[in-house]
């Protein structure tokens, strides 16, 4: 180590020593989750910046929570400024898993509603609906519940579309929908559950929704390409396989962030998904996908002993999320100088369409890639060529003109 080194750490540690029984097991910590030492000494270097705030402003160990609450004035404003909140956030963690400090328990949401989790018990497995969809549907049902209270019993018409129209009036078309959506089978649910009357779920008002009245949003071939070949390189071997699932086969955003090893069948090139209500959808493991697939696994994967194929490439090294691909679907598009008004993974979804039905694929065939239950679903994307819309066009029932 050179002398200038040795005066850093130094520095950091004279700056830190009030802390320091504490620092080596942190130390530790950090490292067994993956962190790298060159991040580990930064990560307690910017702690030594916030310690010092903390030791000049009154606070010791046993109030370090209320300190970091009082700090966030101070280190806000750029990401740079924020970066000593963040360590001091990791090292708070480790003092409350290590019994310094107390845990600080947030009730859940389905610890507040019971009503809820019985909710989503009886859909995952009477309707086999996914955990995504529930997701969205227990951020609306909560406000159901605050507005409405507990006892389905007193859940009049009134009142049930008192609050649809109320919580719709500030929403947009799509959230809209989402929120009719959420309360009808809640209250569907409470009728099959003989805790509402029958016929409850008529209550929910309708809301216009033109079919088809939009046109598919998607980039184009040549834009693909650039897309793909933004994610050259060894470093971003994720990112690539990553976007060619999304852009070759269609698959939605959280379909690539939850894909497991169980799901890919090499000796049948075939990718297995578990499609909505319990259906199980095969799709063609290409050639190109699966060579980026192995790549990622032989030469990029962190090692982890999780069945989840795509992982985080930085420390703390977890299973990505649906908006880590989001992300890296943003970052590649800005990589390729493409400007677009409609980002993220869905409109890589609605090119893999375009791009089959431009390359002479039937509707029947793009529903089934994509897995559409209904095949107006799949009908939208024929207004991307006019010559297709004679296969949904129905006949006239008019008077023809004299």
């Amino acid at each position: 180590m050179t002398k200038r080194k040795r005066r850093h750490r130094r520095s950091v540690d004279v700056r830190i020593n009030w802390l320091q029984p504490h620092v080596d097991g942190f130390r530790d910590w950090l490292g067994r989750r993956n962190y790298s030492p060159a991040t580990i000494t930064e990560v307690v270097r910017l702690l030594a910046l916030w310690a010092d705030w903390v030791r000049t402003s009154g606070f010791d160990i046993d109030t370090l929570a209320s300190a970091f609450s009082s700090s966030a004035s101070v280190f806000g404003g750029s990401k740079k400024a924020r970066a000593p909140q963040g360590a001091a956030l990791l090292f708070i963690t480790y003092l409350r898993e290590a019994d310094v400090l107390p845990s600080e328990h947030q009730p859940s949401l389905h610890e507040i509603w019971p009503e809820l989790a019985a909710f989503r018990q009886w859909m995952q497995e009477q309707r086999g609906t996914k955990g995504s969809t529930l997701d969205l549907y227990e951020s609306i049902l909560a406000d159901l519940l605050k507005k409405l209270g507990t006892n389905p019993a007193s859940y009049t018409v009134a009142a049930i579309r008192g609050f649809v129209l109320e919580r719709a009036s500030t929403a947009g078309r799509w959230r809209t929908q989402a929120i009719a959506v959420a309360t009808r089978a809640y209250l569907k649910y409470l009728v099959a559950t003989e805790q509402c009357p029958i016929g409850r779920e008529r209550a929910v008002p309708t809301f216009a929704n033109w079919s088809l009245a939009s046109t598919p949003r998607f980039l184009a071939e040549a834009e693909i390409d650039r897309l793909v070949g933004a994610c050259d390189g060894e470093e971003r071997v994720r990112d690539l396989a990553v976007i060619l699932l999304l852009a070759r086969l269609g698959l939605r955003a959280g379909e690539v962030a939850n894909l497991t090893f169980h799901q890919i069948d090499w000796a049948a090139g075939q990718i297995v998904l578990a499609g909505k209500s319990r259906r199980e959808e095969r799709l063609p493991l290409t050639q190109e996908i699966g060579d980026s697939l192995l790549a990622y696994v032989e030469r990029a994967r962190p090692r982890m002993a999780t069945n989840r194929v795509f992982l985080t490439s930085i420390a703390p090294i977890r299973a990505i999320s649906r908006i880590t691909v989001k992300c890296i679907v943003n970052r590649a598009l800005d990589r390729a100088g493409i400007t677009s008004a409609h980002r993220g993974a869905h409109i890589l979804r609605h090119s893999a369409a375009t791009t089959m039905l431009r390359n002479g694929v039937s509707l029947t065939g793009i529903g089934a890639v994509l897995r559409h239950r209904s095949p107006s679903m799949t009908a939208l994307y024929a207004k991307v060529d006019i010559g297709l819309l004679s296969e949904i066009a129905q006949p006239w029932g008019g008077r023809l003109p004299c």
